[in-house]
């Protein structure tokens, strides 16, 4: 007899909760892009997208993605973290087009009384306030019980307390998270085993963190305990240890728990996971679960000779079933396709302006490079999407670089700042290091300040060859603020000029 399903939520939170990972910040048409992706390709339920009144950045990024959520039948299902402050956060949502917000609170007494200086009473009025506030312009309403971990193990009353007030308002879910992520699977199933059965007609959320590495094993326990959903990134990403990862928690669920259904496509996970690998520039561990470049690689011989004998180093955690295949790595132990096609079996979609200009940058790096492959396709759409969002001011109009032995290396500089032309030209240890000297005698005459350079990371897809893309991620540091850019070439030296020339553009 088949087994009876019961359906759980996905609540992805990649672009709200993920987005403090540190140094991570998507720009408008990357979180677009990824709630797209989230939404139509991987089927989450629900997206929490952005916290309120953060930055104008943020707002437009929420705008463009409700717009397009409004006109495709999402907008129900794109969520925005808020807060308690009377009318604030939902004349922000109203401005925004937002309809449901995630209501942040207090779920600790300690929290409460450190951080508020207030008592339960005082907070719970305040809450309702916001609610009643919320429901009278047509909002739905979630509630964070913010540090509901620590409050179940040391004040349980008044977790209870507060629950007690909640199941009379007019809320849909209540989230119960781990925020600071200690919690052992024992204590995620004891405590919402306890709130489900004590509070039948409330729906519950878990959201679990990951400090502990516990992330994935404390989403099943919690699902098993009777949680109605639950809320994952793409890549495990969040604050510190990051947030219970997405692929991982999906095959878990999917063969250990077969009384769970939900509508998340595993096929499409992989595809997700690499194009938030490539607009965070945060990379995935080789050896991360499902996702990680090694981890349906065999790599011993006796392994590959048991797979061609009855499949006896298979698992029930099969490659396709995730889009990937299985690889065989020539170790030390072992014995132009259509654009759109790829980026579909990457599970990427793109508006029509930007498939074309990420059809005429391959067009461009083909001129340069003979073979372009499908891992190369995440990096081209992350600096189209990077560029489209920069006004050219300073154009870099050409340059001669040389490198010789034993003698230092040197650059010819060409440079346009606002109409104006430059050419100057310096010395550097490297010829990066050149470049930046004969830019900053530019920048001298124009008596302007140039960011520090605080940070320098170069990529390659995995496999490349010598003739393979690389991305240059630079981190700078202007008036004590951080930012980065990138820059795409199949040269290295190139590729940081292009993030560098970004770089003069958003200063």
């Amino acid at each position: 007899m088949p087994v009876p399903q019961r359906y759980v939520e996905i609540m992805d939170t990649t672009l709200r909760d993920g987005e403090q990972t540190s140094g991570v910040s998507f720009s408008p048409s990357e979180k677009l892009t990824i709630a797209q992706l989230l939404l139509t390709e991987v089927k989450v339920d629900r997206i929490e997208i952005a916290s309120a009144r953060v930055s104008e950045g943020e707002f437009a990024a929420v705008k463009a993605i409700t717009q397009w959520a409004e006109a495709n039948g999402f907008i129900n299902k794109v969520e925005v973290l808020t807060f308690v402050d009377g009318d604030v956060s939902v004349e922000w949502m109203l401005q925004a087009g937002a309809r449901v917000m995630n209501l942040l609170t207090k779920g600790s007494l300690n929290h409460l009384t450190h951080q508020l200086k207030k008592k339960p009473a005082e907070h719970f009025a305040e809450v309702g306030a916001v609610i009643a506030l919320a429901r009278k312009n047509g909002l739905e309403c979630n509630i964070y019980l913010e540090d509901w971990s620590n409050g179940m193990r040391h004040s349980s009353d008044y977790v209870y307390e507060y629950l007690d007030f909640l199941q009379h308002q007019p809320v849909k879910r209540i989230m119960l998270p781990d925020t600071l992520g200690v919690l052992t699977p024992a204590e995620v199933s004891q405590y919402i085993s306890a709130i489900v059965q004590r509070y039948p007609q409330l729906h519950f959320d878990f959201h679990a963190h990951n400090d502990y590495d516990l992330g994935t094993a404390n989403v099943l326990e919690g699902v098993k305990a009777g949680a109605h959903g639950i809320h994952l990134t793409i890549n495990g990403m969040g604050e510190r240890a990051g947030n219970a990862p997405l692929a991982s928690a999906i095959a878990v669920l999917n063969d250990f728990m077969p009384e769970i259904k939900t509508a998340v496509s595993e096929k499409s996970l992989y595809g997700a996971s690499k194009l938030v690998e490539t607009f965070s520039g945060i990379r995935i561990p080789a050896n991360k679960p499902v996702v990680g470049a090694n981890v349906f690689t065999q790599t011993a011989g006796i392994h590959a000779d048991g797979d061609k004998k009855n499949k006896l180093y298979f698992s029930d955690l099969m490659p396709e079933r995730f889009g990937r295949q299985r690889l065989y790595a020539l170790g030390k132990t072992s014995g132009k396709a259509n654009i759109e096609n790829n980026l579909q079996q990457l599970g990427i979609q793109l508006s029509d302006a930007n498939l074309k200009k990420v059809t005429q940058r391959i067009i461009e790096l083909g001129d340069k490079k003979e073979v372009l492959t499908q891992a190369d396709l995440p990096y081209i759409i992350s600096d189209i999407l990077d560029s489209s969002r920069i006004e050219e001011k300073v154009k870099i109009e050409n340059y001669v670089l040389s490198h010789s032995k034993n003698l230092h290396p040197s650059v010819t500089l060409k440079i346009s700042v606002e109409g104006e032309l430059f050419e100057e030209h310096s010395q550097g240890d490297g010829q990066y290091d050149a470049f930046m000297n004969a830019l900053k005698k530019v920048y001298k005459k124009k008596k302007r300040e140039l960011p520090a350079l605080t940070d320098y990371s170069v990529h390659i897809p995995p496999g490349g060859k010598s003739d393979a893309l690389c991305e240059t991620i630079i981190t700078w540091n202007f008036q004590n603020k951080e930012f980065k850019t990138r820059g795409l070439d199949s040269d290295q030296t190139v590729s940081a000029i292009k993030a560098t020339q970004k770089m003069l553009n958003l200063i």
